[in-house]
């Protein structure tokens, strides 16, 4: 399956969402720049039949077939359109997507199916209270149930906080099992996953010709960088050195010491954890003010608002 969405845009003057080029292909986890509270969730609901552009067109194995395509390609946890409400039990939302997938879909079937996966004992927690790795896992494993599905959007993984490598991680092992994957990501998330050794490795992670905001190259992208800036001159260098020397001399002379920093409360700081970062607050959805969209509501809306702590307990 070859999904190509060729020169889309919505809104006047692209303002919903710029003209973006890309391909998703079975096998492959590509991911796309997309920012801003909007543009994610327009950018998944058009690369999944979910959505007409104003401008350009999606193809799916070169035909234009919306329904197939919105049959084929699932569209996984999109702000206000596929995401569960944080409050609900992580138990409920896989008896709902059971249901929806044709399967015994009771609290015990639920509960059994998170014992498959190893997440029994987080039946009864919130969904927003889920960890990020753990929440896409979830949510990806429960997209594919369904007998026609071949491949699945995921949109903006980042805004739940975690370490961007655990779930592109889990990304690349679904296009392993043979999906076809995207991932639509922030500036940040794209800066760290383009790093990684498996990124590196494959002929182009992220092929969007156009993304709405492009803040770095990728590997085997057309995206263009800004041009590098101009060297400093040596003598601007050399004559810095001078100056810091100089006043490293006076200070050692005057016996000062740098006094500590008053605001610090601990030398040293957390340790990051794929399993317990934490998790930006809620903020409110913007409307889209756009009537032609046939949405995904499996799993309910809402955004997850759960709180986090530091080491020594006191609430961020």
């Amino acid at each position: 399956m070859r999904i190509a969405v060729h020169d889309i845009s919505k809104g006047k003057k692209g303002h919903a969402l710029p003209r973006t080029s890309l391909e998703i292909e079975t096998g492959h986890a590509r991911f796309v720049l997309a920012e801003t509270e909007l543009r994610p969730t327009v950018l998944g609901l058009i690369a999944t039949g979910r959505m007409r552009p104003d401008t350009g067109e999606v193809t799916i194995d070169g035909t234009r077939n919306d329904r197939d395509l919105r049959r084929r390609m699932a569209l996984v946890d999109a702000p206000e359109v596929s995401d569960p409400h944080p409050g609900v039990t992580l138990a409920a939302v896989v008896g709902e997507e059971l249901m929806f997938a044709g399967l015994p879909a009771t609290p015990l079937h639920a509960r059994r199916w998170l014992e498959q996966i190893g997440y029994a004992e987080l039946a009864a927690q919130p969904i927003g209270t889920i960890k990020p790795s753990v929440r896409v896992r979830v949510m990806a494993e429960l997209a594919v149930l369904r007998d026609d599905v071949e491949g699945f959007v995921l949109v903006s993984p980042d805004r739940h906080g975690g370490r961007p490598e655990g779930w592109w991680r889990i990304a690349t092992e679904f296009a392993e099992r043979g999906f076809a994957v995207l991932v639509i990501v922030g500036g940040s998330a794209a800066a760290v996953i383009e790093r990684l050794p498996e990124a590196l490795q494959t002929d182009y992670p992220s092929n969007a010709t156009v993304p709405v905001r492009p803040l770095a190259d990728v590997t085997g992208s057309t995206t263009v960088r800004d041009a590098d800036p101009e060297p400093v001159p040596s003598e601007v260098v050399e004559r810095a050195a001078v100056v810091e020397r100089a006043a490293v001399v006076e200070r050692a002379e005057r016996d000062e010491t740098p006094q500590p920093d008053e605001h610090r409360v601990s030398s040293q700081s957390p340790a990051a954890s794929s399993l317990n970062d934490p998790v930006p607050d809620d903020v409110p959805a913007a409307s889209t003010g756009i009537d032609d969209t046939t949405a995904d509501t499996d799993t309910g809306t809402g955004t997850p608002t759960p709180t986090t702590e530091t080491e020594n307990g006191a609430a961020r």
